[in-house]
């Protein structure tokens, strides 16, 4: 039987990446239905070539757009509108996996209706972990649902482990995510006051969001990468650590008790754990280029360096900080990045706001989706104001 998949964010890099893939296997997958926010063009397209049942659209007027243009094309999708849309697509009844592909904190609470309906949640939304924390945790238990990493670091370490998780604990030694350096791995910290945002979006190895561009230049994608790596594979913060490795050729490590390294090594495609993710425990063709040895340039490690990647840091401090401090960091986070990329302050600012942020509000452990998403309100406009006093 084929399986079913709701594609969170198809129209985004993973959400195209995933679609690539499942295009090579007609006779595995068949598409129930692919969200979006605004991309009314591509969604249309993505439409005439997999025929979902259903495509949502975030934004109620991109919803109207579709609509009409899937009338005009007679394709037989039913066009819906609407955050509550997106989370009922990701649980229905016919949806045998999800494909989590929202980015930021917007992707909680699909994600959320999956875990509890029990899907295949393929993860590649790190906020769900970051801001829902043990509220998801605890929501994917209780619905039986399979939780399988995307991100490329993440699925690496997953597939780097033994499939039995009741031994992780006691195995793991170390785990050790790897990183590009992004494109301001040799410059002067002193510098980092002049960055544009052009130059914070130019990442050496991909061609990504403007966002997550600039995550990669502060390392706060490395940092939102600890805390998901904490709950994901249940070791404590001091067993992670993040190496840089430019070549990212090695995707991440695990160190184990008897001091042996595992590591999944593999092209920068993220086709790669998508493909992974589809077909655990099987492996299937992903469409990626293979890793040619021979003509393999040396592969170098270094340590980050703390001056001038500070943000990196504050992924151990919100961990050892009370419950619900994760959610407030991606919060502060993401509007420090909105605000460095529309001019509002520098990029060297970024790190000091998301502190501020840190130390203004104190979660009070949120038990439930509305906590968390009344305390990402509360970091937010704690940030905004943060902004107007710089």
């Amino acid at each position: 039987m084929k399986q079913r998949l709701s594609i969170l964010g198809s129209t985004g890099s993973i959400g195209v990446s995933t679609l690539d893939v499942v295009a090579r296997h007609p006779d595995r997958f068949e598409v129930l239905a692919l969200t979006a926010a605004t991309q009314v063009e591509t969604m249309l397209r993505q439409c005439a070539q997999f025929r979902p049942r259903y495509a949502v659209m975030a934004d109620a007027q991109a919803a109207r757009a579709l609509r009409e243009r899937v009338r005009a094309e007679r394709l037989p999708v039913q066009v819906l509108a609407g955050a509550e849309a997106i989370a009922e697509v990701a649980a229905h009844p016919d949806t045998h996996a999800v494909m989590a592909a929202i980015v930021g904190a917007a992707g909680l609470a699909p994600c959320l209706a999956a875990a509890r309906a029990g899907k295949r949640l393929l993860l590649a939304n790190k906020e769900a972990l970051v801001v829902g924390g043990e509220v998801f945790l605890h929501a994917v238990q209780a619905g039986g649902a399979l939780l399988l990493p995307i991100d490329s670091e993440h699925s690496a370490v997953f597939q780097s482990l033994p499939e039995d998780a009741s031994t992780w604990a006691r195995r793991i030694e170390k785990i050790m995510l790897t990183s590009s350096g992004g494109p301001f791995r040799t410059r002067d910290p002193a510098t980092l006051r002049e960055v544009t945002p052009e130059q914070a979006c130019a990442h050496p190895n991909f061609a990504m969001g403007r966002k997550i561009s600039v995550d990669s230049a502060t390392m706060m994608n490395k940092a939102l990468e600890v805390i998901e790596a904490r709950y994901l594979f249940g070791v404590a913060p001091e067993r992670i650590e993040v190496v840089i490795h430019p070549q990212q050729i090695i995707h991440s490590m695990v160190q184990f008790q008897d001091a042996s390294v595992m590591a999944q090594l593999g092209t920068p495609d993220m086709r790669v754990p998508i493909a992974y993710g589809l077909s655990w425990p099987e492996r299937i063709e992903s469409g990626t280029p293979r890793l040619d040895f021979a003509r393999m340039a040396a592969m170098t490690f270094e340590a980050p360096d703390p001056v001038r990647f500070p943000c990196l840091g504050l992924a151990w401090d919100a961990l050892r900080a009370p419950p619900g401090t994760c959610a407030v960091l991606n919060a502060a986070n993401e509007v420090a990045v909105a605000a460095f990329l529309a001019g509002r302050i520098r990029f060297d600012q970024i790190h000091g706001l998301n502190l501020a942020t840190l130390e203004r509000v104190q979660p009070s452990n949120p038990g439930t989706l509305g906590d968390l998403l009344a305390l990402d309100a509360q970091a937010r406009a704690v940030a905004q104001q943060g902004i107007a006093s710089l």
